[in-house]
């Protein structure tokens, strides 16, 4: 059987070429709108990175002086970037838990448990006293909290972005791939915007007491009233039908790993420049200008935050470009590019404030363009009744490998042996996105 090339949205991938009329399927089946599939796509996608992004700044800002305070400040977030990658390695734990309650309670069970999870979690991050009070137990109930927010993100997932996919028209689908991703800058932007208000309105010792708190209340907020609506939206009975009518429903994970393993980790790599990038450009340089700039946090914040509305508009016209030359040379053009930026990372990062700036908004730039088609990227290659599983857990590995650990790599690699570091860093990225659609493109040819 003959396969399409192409690459798909976040958890999603096109139909094989012998069914020939995949978009048109489905609206024989019914009337729902890929418009508005989007939607609940984006509103999902808005509170998750809203949620990562007050957790990632709060790591540079308040935790190593409330929960590491023992540590010199280097040392310090060097620990709160330990715990904030434990989110991304419980994430395939949580897609592998969740599964198997969807088999067994179905799909409205599993998002009501990760609702309360991530509700739990996040609201104890919030009233969690410092290390002060509680000594080394508030590090241990950081961790657990932190894991736990990893393990409802994993069972959050309600496939409305395959579903998004499958219904796109044939000629848009690169258009319809980058609407989920703007929900990257949004969360971001509006995280950067609540901390740097905090922060610059308030003195130091009451932003820390009790200050940055307010965040992750909001962020409790937004989760819980998205995964609500996201789950009144799946658990229609037009949506459900139109979900198991694309078989969207959860295999085993033993099973697609010996099937489908290839695939998972060929998904996952195809996207590691654009996930490299994503916290270089976010998480790890507030990091560095908090430790080795006299820049202001707060305008920095803004100089961010004026970059993630540039990221956007590189996320739009990603879908244009993708659709005109196609995902693939969208995606390998941009990691090249990504590979030539970070040639020039330790110079900017090192050319005071105008050096600064110029490295966090060309790289949202090209951040946008590359990220608005790199989720799920090659899941076509899965086989119709593994799509469902196979992306989330390619999103998952995508997430842990290429994000995971870049704050902590890029500021302990850069502090003790140089900005070189981060150069070839990314470019490990880059390269990694390269071979990986490079073999994908091999497999389907053959």
């Amino acid at each position: 059987m003959t396969t399409t090339s192409s690459i798909s949205p976040q958890g999603a991938q096109p139909v094989p070429n012998t069914s020939g009329n995949d978009a048109r399927q489905g609206d024989e089946h019914s009337h729902i709108a890929p418009g508005e599939i989007a939607v609940g796509v984006i509103i999902g996608r808005a509170s998750e990175y809203f949620d990562f992004f007050v957790y990632g700044i709060a790591s540079v800002l308040v935790f190593p002086a409330v929960f590491f305070p023992f540590e010199a400040r280097l040392e310090g977030t060097l620990y709160a970037f330990v715990v904030f990658s434990f989110a991304f390695i419980a994430r395939p734990f949580g897609t592998v838990i969740s599964m198997a309650i969807q088999r067994r309670f179905g799909r409205e069970a599993k998002l009501t448990i990760a609702l309360f999870v991530l509700g739990t979690s996040t609201a104890g991050i919030a009233f969690l006293p410092g290390y002060a009070s509680l000594g080394f137990t508030s590090i241990v109930l950081l961790s657990v909290f932190r894991f736990a927010q990893g393990l409802a993100l994993g069972g959050s997932w309600d496939g409305l972005p395959s579903l998004l996919a499958l219904n796109a028209p044939q000629n848009r689908r690169g258009w319809y791939a980058m609407l989920g991703q703007l929900g990257a800058p949004l969360g971001f932007f509006v995280a950067s915007a609540l901390f740097a208000y905090l922060y610059a309105n308030l003195p130091l010792k009451d932003f820390l007491d009790w200050g940055w708190r307010y965040t992750f209340y909001v962020a409790f907020a937004i989760n819980v009233v998205a995964l609500f609506a996201r789950l009144r939206l799946v658990a229609t009975e037009e949506y459900s039908r139109l979900l198991e009518e694309r078989e969207l429903q959860p295999t085993s994970v033993v099973e697609l790993t010996r099937s489908q393993g290839a695939n998972l980790l060929i998904g996952a790599f195809a996207a590691l420049a654009s996930y490299a990038l994503f916290h270089l450009i976010t998480v790890f340089p507030l990091s560095w200008i908090t430790l080795y700039s006299d820049q202001s946090i707060t305008e920095f914040l803004v100089v961010q935050m004026i970059g993630a509305v540039f990221c956007a508009g590189g996320i739009v016209a990603s879908g244009l470009i993708a659709d005109r030359v196609g995902r693939r040379f969208t995606l390998g053009g941009l990691a090249a590019m990504i590979a030539v930026f970070s040639g020039f990372a330790p110079t900017l990062l090192d050319g005071g404030r105008i050096g600064q700036d110029i490295f966090i908004l060309l790289g949202f730039v090209l951040l946008g363009l590359s990220y608005g088609q790199a989720a799920g990227a090659v899941t076509s290659n899965f086989e119709p009744k593994y799509r469902y599983t196979g992306a989330a857990l390619t999103a998952d590995l995508a997430w842990l490998i290429g994000a995971a650990f870049a704050p902590l790599v890029a500021l302990g690699l850069s502090a003790n042996f140089g900005l070189a570091y981060v150069s070839v860093y990314l470019l490990s990225g880059a390269v990694g996105t390269l071979a990986a659609l490079g073999l994908n493109r091999a497999l389907v040819r053959d």
